[in-house]
Formats: structure tokens, C-alpha cells, sequence
């Protein structure tokens, strides 16, 4: 099935490769396709590894909210006619997106500097665990080992139990997010010089920056300074900020600046202390931390979870009641703004998918179509696109190249 883009969108006109498989790299590229790119997504005969989790129960989803408003080419790129298809795509591309080890690119005769030589315009974008250069080039890597090689496992949890990873995939997900950044900024360079570029992103170095709090707190206390503090500020520099007992569930406040306590005493009704020494200001609140949450606990214990939030936000102070994944995908302000959507899957049935974070202010949010079956856009890719005959693809299916 061709998928056309909505002709007002940034990337209207680009062709990307996508190469990549799981979450880093098909976040990257669903949000280029989001954005208006044809992305062309090319996978092994069997399917890349995600699609093939299906059967295990629970990776369908991820791979339609990963893939929507992508063909689907089956290709086996370790046949000569493979390779010479993928080729003729590269000389019709604009971008190719991989997230294999370091190296296998290069191994296949396919690696950029071949790819560019037949087409000097192409960006080429990889992602990869710790990068293409380094001691740890050829280490194995996945989300949950990124974690632990990266502070995040240690800096989550409670200090007297043992380290849990994040529930969200932090890594792949940073990683994807900044190969896009990196893609999209080599075609505005383009833009420019007329010649492409290599980009590439480590989840490694994507990870990094989103510890400043937990090295600020490293850098001021030294070894003194706790590797995890639970559902308070990583770098133990405000409170209140924590998650707080509900009848129902919990909540989490942030109030950093005294006004926001000020507005939280109010709502708790005791304004009676917004003179107490202990809470004057944030430096003080800090050294009593424990008395602080002891307040707001021994309060909204007694409370519902969504009313708590409701005051604490009409008084302007920073709150959430702790939602289920249930709530989060049926989220009144996600669906009014297009964010999430329900579609009707063809395979899954009645779903909710997201659209990209990316919005374009004077152009709609392209309407999600929801992926396609495995190789379902061989002939038009093959055929329409790239010229052979009914007869050639039917011959490269008859020869497992398809």
C-alpha cells in the first residue's frame, strides 16, 4: 500500500531507508514519517525482531505505535540481488537509518561509504549502544544493559534496596529521539552544501545529560551523595517533592519555589506555618525534608488522589495524581490535541496509537495509518518505484531475495 504524505508537511519529498529495527531507530523514522517523509521500511524474509515478538504476547502494540505510515519491503540483503536492489533504492534516497552493530553494514558491502559513492546527497544514520568508535564498539547492547552502563539503574529506587531499571526504555527511546535531531539536521546542511553526511547517536552519550540532577548532586557531596533517593529530587534540592499516600493511591508534588509552598499550606489548611522557621524557604525546607513530607502525608492520606491534584493545581502548584497506563492511554488532553488516537487495526482491532510529538504549527498532524503487513509494499516499491517488471519480482520472490 502506498503511503502518501500530506504534501505541507517538513519533510514532504524525502525518502528514507529505514533499516532499523526494535524501538531507537523505528522511533526515529516513524517520527520522519510523521513529519511527511516516505519511509520505506526494509526487513529481513521473517520480519525484524520486533514483529516477530508478536507471538510471544504483547509486542504487536509496540510495533504498530513504532511503524504506522510505513511500506514495508522484504529483502534479503545477504543475496548479490539483494544487495543490488537496496542499492538502487540508496540511488533514489534521500536517508538510510540502521541500528545494527558496528560494522555489519561494512561487512555486507553496504556501509556508507559505498552507499555514498553511489549517491554523495544520502545521510546516513546509525545508532548503536556506545558508538562506532571506542573500547566498547563491539559490546552487546540492549535498554536494560544501557541503563546499568549508564548511572540509570543505580540512580533508581530506594537507597536501602536494591537498584530497579526505569520502566520506560529510556535508552532506545533518548537514542531515537536524537538520531532524528541528528538526521534532520544533516539534511538542513544539505540544504546548503548539496553533499550528505554520516550522523551517528550511542545511546551511551544520548543518556548522559538526563542525570544532571543526580552528577549535580555527586559534584557538591561527593561520596557522601546517596545513588538513589527514591521519588525525591535526584539531586535532593527541593522539597516537597515526593510521591505522597492517597486513600485511593498516591500523588507527587513539586513545590521549588516558596510561593508554591506557601499556595500548598494553603490548600492544606495550615497557613499557620508559612512563618515556621523549618519551612521558610527552600534551603530550610531541604534540611527538613522528612518533617515536610511528613506534613503533606499526614494530610493527603486522608484525601482523594485525583482531588488532591485538582487543588494543588488551581492553587498553581505542580501535582499529578500517580495514573494507571490504563488512564494514560485514555487521557482527555492526549486525545483532544491528536496525540493519541483510537483506529481500528487490521489486525489487532479497536487500538490506541499515538501520533508523533512533533507538531507543525498551520499544517494538521498527519492522520496515522496503521502498519502494514510484512512486505506488503514489495510491489510497489519494486515495481512502481524502482521500474522492474511483474515478471522480475515474482522472480526475486521465487529466488528468496523477497
Amino acid at each position: 500500500m502506498a503511503v502518501e504524505p500530506n504534501n505541507t508537511l517538513p519533510l514532504t519529498g524525502i525518502t528514507v531507508l529505514d533499516l532499523s529495527h526494535i524501538y531507537a531507530g523505528p522511533y526515529a523514522t516513524f517520527m520522519m514519517a510523521m513529519a511527511g517523509a516516505r519511509v520505506i521500511k526494509i526487513e529481513p524474509r521473517e520480519g525484524e525482531n520486533l514483529r516477530s515478538r508478536g507471538d510471544m504476547g504483547g509486542a504487536d502494540l509496540p510495533f504498530a505505535m513504532l511503524n504506522s505510515n510505513k511500506q514495508s519491503v522484504t529483502l534479503n540483503l545477504k543475496t548479490e540481488q539483494g544487495k543490488t536492489l537496496f542499492r538502487e533504492m540508496v540511488a533514489r534516497a534521500d536517508v538510510v537509518v540502521e541500528n545494527f552493530a558496528p560494522g555489519v553494514m561494512d561487512r555486507l558491502g553496504l556501509g556508507a561509504a559505498e552507499l555514498q559513492k553511489i549517491n554523495p546527497r544520502l545521510i546516513y544514520g546509525s545508532s548503536s549502544g556506545y558508538g562506532k568508535t571506542g573500547p566498547y564498539r563491539d559490546y552487546p547492547a540492549m535498554d536494560l544493559v544501557m541503563q546499568a552502563m549508564c548511572g540509570v539503574v543505580d540512580s533508581t529506587g530506594y537507597a536501602e534496596l536494591p537498584p530497579v531499571k526505569a520502566g520506560a526504555a529510556v535508552c532506545d527511546f533518548g537514542a531515537g529521539t536524537h538520531l532524528y535531531a541528528a538526521v534532520v539536521t544533516a539534511l538542513y546542511e544539505r540544504e546548503r552544501t548539496g553533499k550528505g553526511r554520516v550522523v551517528e547517536v550511542s545511546m551511551q552519550d544520548a543518556i548522559y545529560s538526563s542525570l544532571a540532577s543526580n552528577y549535580g548532586m555527586l559534584h557538591a557531596r561527593g561520596e557522601s551523595a546517596p545513588s538513589r533517593t527514591g521519588n525525591k529530587h535526584a539531586g535532593l534540592g527541593i522539597s516537597p517533592y515526593n510521591a505522597y499516600k492517597t486513600k485511593d493511591g498516591f500523588v507527587v508534588l513539586n513545590a521549588p519555589n516558596d510561593h508554591h509552598f506557601r499556595a500548598v499550606l494553603d490548600v492544606i489548611g495550615r497557613a499557620d506555618l508559612k512563618t515556621d522557621p523549618r519551612f521558610v524557604s527552600r534551603a530550610t525546607r531541604v534540611a527538613n525534608m522528612a518533617a515536610v513530607d511528613e506534613l503533606l502525608e499526614s494530610w493527603s492520606k486522608n484525601e482523594m488522589k485525583h482531588d488532591v491534584a485538582k487543588r494543588m493545581i488551581e492553587a498553581g502548584v505542580p501535582c499529578a495524581a500517580v495514573r494507571t497506563l490504563k488512564e494514560v492511554m485514555n487521557d482527555e488532553n492526549m486525545h483532544a490535541r491528536g496525540s493519541l488516537e483510537w483506529i481500528d487495526h487490521p489486525v489487532m482491532g479497536r487500538i490506541v496509537l499515538p501520533n508523533s510529538p512533533l507538531i507543525f504549527e498551520g499544517t494538521p498532524r498527519r492522520a496515522i495509518e496503521p502498519n502494514v503487513t510484512l512486505g506488503a509494499s514489495n510491489e510497489a516499491v519494486l515495481g512502481e518505484w524502482l521500474g522492474h517488471s511483474a515478471e522480475e519480482v515474482a522472480s526475486f520472490k521465487a529466488g528468496g531475495v523477497i
